[in-house]
């Protein structure tokens, strides 16, 4: 069995794929890539058992089928030195001893047998699909995916959330002290589902994506979801169990709306931070007529700081804390240039919505409130 590829190519889809490996694997030849010829075309999958990822790779001059894996580091290493170059894989099927040939040398590997390699849990017969642009679920996940928590008592919090209705699909992630909602309204399925994606194949999908191409579409049933992308296939079991009535934490009376510059207020929050208790990192959002001051004091050490930033706001004067870095996630996740931050008292969560909502979005943030000394 032989072929010849791209070492470019070969090199940038198996650094993408081996993302999905975990650094200890119950099966040893989990640790490794699976190459699949067949029909002159070249398929590549990696896999942690709950989640795969697979790509397909033109290959040229290919002869015979099979399968066999490689070590994912070792065969990653030594072709990442290669230059933009044809190599020619040389494969024993009885074996598995591997030549790697290139323009100025050569390797020999010893792989494994490529049909001792777990299959990846499949979608059921009767699975649901949706498709959207692969952009618009970008701009979902990475929206979101920084509020999702990471709480073994509540694993139903440890993903992304996709609400789907016959006018939206709806993305959420909480860990219990911020949450984020953003509803889609150019994508839409036919009868309402939903499913909880968790934190891996979201965080490979944030890597993917932005070179995606067209549409993405998800296939999904109780237990499984596979998303299939331009050139990528993930694969992955979903958190199962029910996902908390996000809405009805959302909070619709809060009276004070504050406008100012997002990035003025990200920089003044990181300066500001520094000054922070490293204990609760504790900053103090003040507001008044035309003025938002930030500040933080660190009592330990004596140290304090405070920043002033112009706003657009006529309410009553008002304090009200919050986590400096939860704060700063939350801000960088949005785009406009203006952020609005709705309140009603220190005591209740503070609502962050861009002041220009995207073309066909809806985003809501929410982040609560820490307790104020003073």
């Amino acid at each position: 069995m032989r072929f010849n590829i791209s070492s470019t190519s070969l090199s940038n889809r198996l650094q993408t794929i081996s993302r999905v490996q975990s650094s200890k694997n119950a099966l040893p030849i989990l640790d490794c890539i699976l190459f699949e010829l067949s029909d002159g075309k070249l398929k590549m999958t990696a896999s942690d058992s709950e989640t795969t990822m697979v790509t397909y790779v033109e290959v040229t001059d290919a002869e015979g089928e099979g399968k066999f894996a490689i070590g994912a580091k070792q065969l990653i290493s030594s072709v990442k030195e290669i230059s933009e170059q044809p190599i020619s894989f040389n494969v024993d099927p009885n074996t598995f001893a591997i030549e790697v040939t290139y323009q100025n040398g050569k390797y020999n590997l010893i792989g494994q047998n490529g049909y001792e390699f777990p299959v990846p849990n499949s979608v059921g017969q009767g699975a649901r699909s949706l498709s959207m642009d692969a952009q618009v679920m970008l701009n979902g996940i990475s929206r979101s995916l920084f509020a999702a928590a990471d709480d073994e008592l509540r694993p139903q919090m440890n993903g992304v959330y996709f609400d789907m209705t016959t006018e939206s699909i709806t993305f959420v992630a909480s860990d219990g002290h911020k949450l984020v909602r953003n509803r889609v309204f150019s994508a839409h399925v036919e009868e309402p589902s939903a499913f909880i994606l968790p934190k891996k194949p979201a965080l490979l999908l944030k890597t993917v994506l932005p070179k995606a191409e067209g549409d993405a579409v998800v296939r999904f049933d109780d237990r499984n979801a596979e998303i299939q992308l331009t050139d990528f296939v993930i694969s992955c079991r979903l958190i199962e169990g029910r996902y908390p009535n996000y809405n009805s934490v959302i909070p619709t009376d809060n009276p004070f709306r504050v406008t100012a510059d997002r990035l003025a207020f990200i920089s003044a929050l990181r300066r500001v931070s520094v000054f922070a208790s490293q204990s609760s990192s504790l900053i103090k959002v003040h507001v008044e007529q035309g003025k938002l001051t930030v500040s933080a004091q660190d009592l330990d050490f004596s140290t304090s700081a405070e920043e002033h930033l112009m706003c657009d706001y006529d309410g009553t004067p008002m304090s009200i804390g919050f986590n400096g870095p939860f704060l700063i996630d939350v801000l960088n996740s949005i785009t406009s240039s203006d952020i609005v931050l709705e309140l009603a008292d220190p005591s209740r969560a503070g609502v962050i919505t861009p002041a220009e909502q995207e073309d066909g979005e809806d985003l809501i943030m929410l982040l609560m409130p820490m307790m104020l000394k003073d």
